[in-house]
């Protein structure tokens, strides 16, 4: 079923998405109404199931660890494909996963401190499951651009955040993983409820928390949306350059950041150099943006492919690594 929302809805959803824990207060301020009147606003956008979550953007390159992407044509076997997702779910090494339609049945993200060790890990998995892929193709994300929900407001400028990178192996004591754990699923928690809950006071977990921002371990605080509900899409369209320059990427990077219906640049050390994901109303408007981009880029863009995001989640690996 697809909600309507109204313009204020609209506005608390951008601003949620750019910093979650912003307070109430703040947020009935920025969109010109009550406290009381933001609280049953969002109460309402839960209830409905626009808003998924509340969740904190993490960078596992900053803790040392690879993401290693997957990407899998699967069998038309629909209980063995219930199986597999159920098995992804309950794997502590996967960070996050999605089943879709077009180029890839089912993608997900794997973490690893060592090369060799998700070279044993992929390769059971594989084996596991071999009676049910058709084929697979193995990436390792070199850095993604992150960018807030424009669409909600057709906003030309964004923010963005950038993940991956060089590996840093940053130390965490206890205090900090308790704070991470929680924070990594539960974005708005108030800080006086999370400093109890890791037996400390205010101002140590606010310290901590600037740290683990300053350090580039916390990215930013996020909601996570079904856009079906919206009657929105998400698309990925995954491309193959011809060649690129440091000045054809840097003009990429901008036109990204600045259109309305982007979320994501993925580059990729892959068969494709980069994914581009959008959040659109339908085919026909991805297909525009497709267009635009190749009019735009014409010596850059070789090729493309894509896939619907049918439905994607942050798995046990999102949770599990930062305990490690």
């Amino acid at each position: 079923m697809v909600n309507k929302i109204d313009l204020i809805d609209k506005k608390i959803l951008s601003e949620l998405d750019k910093n979650c824990r912003i307070t109430e207060t703040q947020l009935a301020k920025k969109v010109g109404r009550s406290r009381e009147a933001v609280k049953y606003r969002i109460k309402q956008l839960e209830e409905k199931g626009i808003i998924i979550d509340y969740i904190t953007s993490l960078n596992p390159n900053k803790l040392g660890y690879y993401m290693f992407k997957v990407y899998l044509k699967l069998e038309n076997i629909p209980k063995e494909k219930e199986k597999f997702y159920k098995f992804l779910k309950t794997n502590k090494n996967i960070y996050w996963y999605c089943i879709s339609d077009g180029a890839f049945d089912c993608v997900f993200a794997i973490l690893s401190k060592e090369i060799i060790r998700y070279f044993d890990m992929i390769n059971e998995l594989l084996s596991q499951w071999e009676h049910l892929i058709i084929s697979k193709v193995l990436g390792t994300m070199v850095d993604t651009r992150q960018y807030n929900k424009k669409f909600f407001l057709n906003e030309k400028k964004g923010t963005l955040a950038i993940f991956g990178g060089d590996i840093i192996n940053n130390k965490m004591d206890t205090l900090d993983s308790k704070i991470l754990n929680i924070l990594a699923n539960e974005a708005r928690i108030p800080i006086t409820e999370l400093s109890r809950k890791v037996n400390s006071t205010i101002e140590i977990v606010r310290t901590r928390i600037k740290k683990l921002e300053k350090e580039g371990i916390i990215l930013g605080y996020r909601i996570s949306v079904d856009y079906n509900k919206l009657g929105l899409e998400y698309f990925k369209a995954i491309i193959y350059f011809r060649t690129l320059t440091r000045k054809e990427e840097m003009a990429l990077f901008e036109w990204m950041k600045n259109h309305p219906q982007s979320l994501y640049y993925i580059r990729s050390l892959a068969p494709w150099e980069v994914e581009f994901e959008f959040v659109v109303e339908n085919y026909l408007e991805f297909n525009k943006i497709i267009n635009e981009l190749r009019e735009k880029f014409p010596k850059v863009i070789r090729n493309h492919e894509h896939l619907i995001i049918i439905h994607e989640e942050w798995l046990p690996g999102y949770k599990e690594f930062i305990k490690n």
